[in-house]
């Protein structure tokens, strides 16, 4: 016979407030929507006010904007056979809107850069890549796990379980959601990522499991009955649910030309590399103090005191993001002075982890602020994620980054005899005599992937 008891446990768990949520959010947004989702703020929430204009970015030759991609904000609805489309959920009368990545790089390019930085063992690595080969513009899977084991060496005797394992590994990276089955399985992903305590939390998990059809119809009624709960229930359940993404792929993905602000400054003044955070084209924000006089000591208003709670959150929000970019430009700063002073070839390794344990945030975190954020530089404007490189051993113990080794073979092909050119296997050896232990089969990877011909390719006849 059981017998009931109550125990008193110690423990550490990580909590993920709403603001926190927000800010996570707000994080993977470039300068220009953040303005455009703060404008938006602005006019929906009575609450806020602007304390001073932001400066209108110029597009001379003394900015520090850059061409870079940029895609249109994309939004979403589930209809009653929870099939996908365009269009905003229209519940509640607002629209839920998900800004693009506009780093120009493919979803299939953006994980397999996460495939590399992330703790991924070789075989895993294999598989993983398999999976991401597998994963549609929107980021689903678009095949099996039978079809995926077919695509792989059968020599290796990859199990099942493997598979699975690894796609549950794929599943928690950026953007939160990709590589699942279904849209059912895709919103659940991005609700477990918030804290078990989230109030409503399980009963979206529930909403999202077995009846997304009563969500897309709006048929709330049903959905209460079906769910057993209250009206104060559903609505916070609701909120999480719409607050998912159901395309998470079109997050990233390139598109049309246009210009972008740098995030972060770094300067040398007086020998020492300073880091300021842009503030151009943000609006400072604060709450109307005038109205919020009116809420003290009033149990009225429950519209305006929510729009007064999404206000603070907003700007503590922002400046959780400001203080986040903060400390991962800092960290990527003091690691890659030799790079900001030295150029390429002095690139260090370093990949997502490194900055993560240091500053003491998730992986997956550190991988939203570093994409689609721009650094200016004294030797240019970089993405933060172009000071992200694996790891390449050498003879004298102290590991290459893919970006110096990258920047070597640049220069060895530059300074090369254009009637005789050098071959991936004289690179290979040349870089050996340095120190660099890289394989053939890596030059050629490197060589192609900053659109270098091949040796034969190159050759030049002697006139």
């Amino acid at each position: 016979m059981l017998k009931q008891t109550l125990q008193l446990r110690l423990g550490q768990t990580l909590t993920m407030t709403p603001q926190l949520q927000q800010a996570i959010r707000l994080l993977q947004l470039p300068i220009l929507d953040l303005n455009a989702q703060i404008q938006d703020a602005l006019e929906e929430n009575i609450m806020l006010e602007m304390e001073d204009l932001p400066d209108v970015p110029q597009t001379s030759a003394e900015t520090t904007a850059e061409i870079a991609t940029i895609r249109a904000e994309d939004s979403w609805q589930i209809n009653a056979s929870s099939r996908i489309q365009d269009g905003g959920w229209n519940g509640e009368g607002r629209p839920v809107s998900e800004f693009a990545d506009e780093s120009g790089q493919t979803l299939r390019e953006h994980l397999l850069w996460q495939l590399e930085m992330e703790d991924f063992t070789p075989r895993q690595t294999i598989i993983g890549e398999a999976i991401i080969d597998s994963i549609n513009d929107d980021g689903y899977l678009s095949a099996n796990l039978d079809e995926i084991a077919e695509s792989l060496d059968r020599q290796s005797e990859i199990s099942a379980e493997e598979i699975e394992e690894t796609l549950t590994k794929v599943q928690c990276l950026d953007p939160v959601g990709v590589s699942a089955r279904t849209i059912s399985e895709c919103i659940i992903l991005q609700l477990k990522q918030l804290d078990a305590a989230t109030p409503g939390l399980q009963l979206a998990i529930d909403m999202a499991a077995s009846y997304l059809d009563l969500v897309g119809s709006r048929d709330y009624g049903e959905l209460r009955r079906s769910l057993r709960a209250s009206e104060e229930d559903l609505h916070e359940a609701l909120a999480l649910v719409k607050g998912c993404h159901p395309k998470p792929g079109l997050a990233v993905s390139p598109a049309a030309a246009q210009y972008v602000i740098p995030d972060v400054f770094v300067r040398k003044v007086d020998g020492r590399w300073q880091i300021e955070i842009s503030q151009t084209g943000i609006p400072r924000l604060s709450v109307n103090q005038q109205y919020a006089r009116l809420l003290r000591g009033s149990g009225d208003h429950a519209v305006l005191r929510t729009q007064l709670q999404e206000a603070r959150w907003l700007i503590r929000s922002l400046e959780i993001r400001n203080e986040t970019l903060m400390k991962v430009a800092t960290s990527i700063v003091f690691r890659q002075t030799d790079f900001l002073e030295q150029g390429d070839e002095a690139m260090k390794p370093m990949v997502l982890r490194d900055i993560a344990e240091e500053i003491g945030m998730h992986e997956s975190t550190i991988s939203r602020v570093t994409t689609n954020k721009y650094m200016h530089t004294p030797r240019g404007i970089f993405e933060f994620k172009y000071f992200f490189s694996s790891h390449l051993s050498s003879v004298g113990g102290e590991d290459q980054s893919s970006t110096s080794v990258r920047a070597k073979i640049r220069k060895l092909v530059g300074d090369e005899n254009p009637v005789k050119p050098l071959s991936d296997s004289k690179i290979a050896s040349l870089l050996a005599e340095q120190g660099i232990s890289v394989a053939r089969r890596t030059v050629a990877k490197y060589r192609e992937s900053m659109n270098i011909e091949s040796s034969s390719e190159r050759r030049k006849r002697p006139a």
